[in-house]
């Protein structure tokens, strides 16, 4: 039986005969060159099976095309989220053209992933990007030379000024079937003819060139090992697979094909690149190097993050919240919509839903224009900055080694740090991490022990008030709890840690028109998918307090708080409306300053600090990771916050 020649239909996106697809290496700039050929930013295809998302526009040269900006990949075989994604995509879509975005500063690396590419049987153009720092590092690349060895178009680009794009999309009609840059050794050859004769007589039309195929199936790249999987025939292709495995091993194999890939790469690359003498010392490599210094890169990441927390935290959850919140929305337009409404609605119920206490309008989006479209504006802004500069990539490695100490890599800290802003916004960035593992723990980290900027302005705001010693004791509580409990989720949740694998962009000047770009996407999403999930929470707490349920949950609350955390039975209710809004639990509890002792403030705000997640960020873990995960983190999470505020409730009185 032959393997089928293509996927069903539903999964293929649309538009699916005329694709090109950018390919490339992460930090390359193919982000930047898809909206210089587009002109929009993103129309995200989900693949089945991840979280990943794929771009897809309609490029300005083709109308009748479909242009993808698939996800940076560090090699072929795929083995990261990202990889695996851009491999999907590659075996699904039926490829017109490829075009490789080439770092101009880094061939060799670009020339290791074009070897591979070129064995894949799609006509190919390459973008030879960033050549202008290239320059600045006294690097000089021969396009021409380069394009006669690999019998492609390659073009000389740099993408955040637009130089190059157009003759990059002259060159395209003339793209081609690259020639092989190299031939493995005798034994690898005769393994991948063996293979490639299977899927020749086993699946006769596979959209890639069986030689590539059977090199990333020798490769054990999990994408092409589920392919073959689904086809009906396939099992001797499989079968042959399995016996390479066990005569030679699992891992050798790999490691071999990347060797020699490896090793051809660094001689093409000698051959077409000219290093200029002597050292650079431009601005920018000095930054780089700071950046990631020992002993001065920690100055640097933390006046970094001090500004991305003013910016996000101070003038975005704080000026711009106050004065939409407070002015536009608290004085002029709830005012006239709560109007409008009960003159208009003469069911009490019905008003109430609108713009009652737990209201649509009141509540729902209020909180979602109000109060968390200027955070997650701030938000984007700084996280596009970050990522046009190059930083991002300097701050994942200034942070690894402390990260490992709880399992996770350097890059785990943006999504940290983020979160102070939003958590909400956070739980999103944990996209940008390899693994599910990794993505599950920093989340339950954040749910956990991550206040969010406004909820932080109120914890510091109460406790600042009363001594710098309760200050203290709250953070060491929090630092320490977010320390144990990645430890121990390290241990528990299956797998193993990533190691950090990162190109280092050079630090550059963000260019205004991307970091705009990527935000006016980001917000494009967030008010077409995020603003249902304020509705969906606000119609919860509406449905509680119409069926009584809420008094209810408040009242019977208060010996846990009364009796184990030492707090005033008024207390309770802080936690409930924790739920609904971090900053409101903590902002109950500072209306309560007067009658609240030392111990029973830093008690109260740890065990809030700690509580639930409110119902915005909940809602984004279930669209992150399922019910059943946002679940088990509301199981673990409720009664940690309750026994760490226990603890310190009675550990404090010990002492004081």
């Amino acid at each position: 039986m032959d393997c089928a020649s293509s996927p069903p239909a539903s999964s293929l996106p649309s538009a699916a005969l005329r694709t090109l697809a950018l390919v490339g290496h992460p930090n390359v700039g193919k982000s930047v060159l898809f909206h210089r050929l587009t002109g929009t930013y993103v129309t995200v295809s989900n693949y089945p099976g991840t979280t990943v998302e794929v771009s897809r526009a309609t490029p300005r040269f083709d109308r009748d095309a479909s242009l993808l900006d698939t996800p940076g990949v560090l090699a072929l075989p795929s083995r990261s989220d990202d990889e695996r994604a851009t491999m999907r995509a590659l075996l699904n879509e039926d490829m017109r053209t490829l075009i490789q975005v080439g770092d101009a500063k880094n061939l060799r690396r670009t020339l290791n992933l074009t070897t591979l590419l070129a064995e894949l049987g799609v006509p190919m153009a390459m973008a030879l990007n960033m050549t202008d720092e290239a320059r600045a590092r006294g690097v000089t690349v021969d396009a021409a030379a380069l394009a006669a060895a690999l019998g492609v178009p390659v073009v000389a680009t740099i993408a955040t000024g637009g130089e190059g794009v157009a003759a990059l999309t002259d060159a395209l009609p003339r793209a081609a079937l690259p020639a092989p840059l190299l031939r493995y050794d005798p034994e690898l050859e005769r393994d991948i003819a063996r293979v490639e004769a299977l899927i020749l007589a086993h699946c006769p039309h596979p959209r890639l060139a069986a030689r590539g195929l059977a090199i990333l199936a020798i490769g054990r790249d999990p994408e092409v090992d589920a392919w073959l999987a689904a086809q009906p025939g396939s099992e001797p292709v499989r079968a042959a697979l399995a016996a390479l495995t066990a005569a030679i091993g699992r891992d050798s194999l790999p490691a071999r094909l990347a060797r020699e890939r490896g090793g051809a790469a660094e001689a093409l690359a000698r051959t077409v690149t000219q290093q200029a003498g002597g050292k650079d010392r431009t601005l920018s490599m000095l930054l780089g190097r700071i950046a990631v210094h020992r002993v001065w890169g920690w100055p640097m990441l933390l006046g970094v993050l001090y500004l991305v927390y003013l910016f996000v935290g101070d003038f975005g959850a704080s000026t711009l919240v106050g004065l939409l919140e407070e002015d536009f929305f608290g004085e002029v337009l709830n005012p006239a919509v709560t109007e409008f409404v009960r003159g208009h609605i003469a069911t009490p119920w019905l008003a109430d839903l609108i713009v009652g206490e737990y209201g649509l309008w009141t509540m729902g989006m209020t909180y979602a224009l109000a109060l968390i479209l200027p955070i997650v504006t701030t938000f984007f802004l700084a996280f596009g900055v970050l990522e046009d500069s190059g930083y991002f990539s300097r701050l994942s490695v200034i942070a690894n080694r402390m990260f490992a100490a709880i399992g996770l890599n350097g890059r785990a800290v943006l999504p940290m740090v983020l979160g102070l802003g939003c958590v909400t916004m956070a739980t999103l960035t944990t996209r940008i991490l390899h693994t599910p593992r990794e993505r599950l723990i920093t989340i339950y980290l954040m749910a956990l022990a991550i206040p969010c900027s406004a909820q932080l302005g109120v914890v510091l705001g109460l406790l600042g008030g009363i001594s710098f010693a309760a200050t203290v004791i709250w953070v060491a509580a929090i630092v320490g709890v977010l320390l144990f409990t990645g430890w121990l989720a390290s241990k528990v949740v299956p797998g193993r840690r990533v190691p950090l694998v990162t190109e280092l962009p050079p630090m550059r000047m963000p260019v205004l028109g991307n970091v705009l770009k990527k935000t006016g996407g980001r917000l494009k999403w967030y008010l077409i998918e995020v603003i249902p999930l304020f509705l969906i929470g606000t119609l919860i707490m509406f449905g509680l307090d119409r069926s009584g349920a809420l008094p209810w949950i408040i009242e019977a609350g208060e010996p846990l708080v009364v009796g184990w955390l030492g707090l005033p039975p008024e207390a309770s209710a802080a936690f409930v409306m924790g739920f609904l809004r971090r900053d409101f639990g903590a902002s109950g509890l500072f209306a309560l300053q007067s009658e609240l002792s030392m111990i029973q403030a830093v008690v109260g705000m740890v065990t809030i600090t700690l509580f639930v997640p409110c119902i915005a960020s909940l809602m984004m873990i279930v669209k992150e990771q399922g019910v059943k995960v946002a679940a088990l983190m509301l199981a673990m999470i409720i009664p940690t916050a309750f026994l760490v505020g226990g603890l310190l409730n009675h550990g404090l009185r010990l002492i004081f």
